[in-house]
């Protein structure tokens, strides 16, 4: 998603570009994320008090992408689950602060969303 970001091309452009493919759930994934990023924009904005998205920085902002997309999901894990590998995408690809926003952030949207 970052590369499809920086290059603004569609994540699925991208994904068939690679050498080797993905598993099935990770473009299951990335076809959600694509195809309700509207939404996960929507959510973003509202609940990241006084963070307008385009001051979110983009990894965090994909990783938000990623895990409501995942809640999107007809199948979709544990709320516990979405939550712990989106704040472990956060620590590694992302600065010391961002596990904590994107938490908060995700916290209140899967609220919502996995009601």
């Amino acid at each position: 998603m970052y590369e499809a970001s920086i290059k603004d091309r569609q994540v699925l452009v991208v994904v068939e570009a690679l050498p080797l493919a993905p598993d099935d759930y990770v473009i299951a994934l990335l076809t959600s994320a694509e195809r309700n990023v509207d939404r996960a924009n929507e959510l973003i904005t509202e609940y990241s008090i006084d963070w307008p998205l385009e001051r979110i920085a983009l990894v965090d902002r994909l990783v938000m992408t990623l895990a409501i997309a995942e809640m999107l999901m007809d199948d979709a894990p544990p709320k516990a689950v979405i939550l712990d590998e989106a704040v472990e995408l956060a620590k590694v690809y992302s600065t010391d602060a961002s596990p904590k926003f994107v938490n908060g952030v995700l916290s209140s949207i899967a609220e919502i969303v996995l009601s």
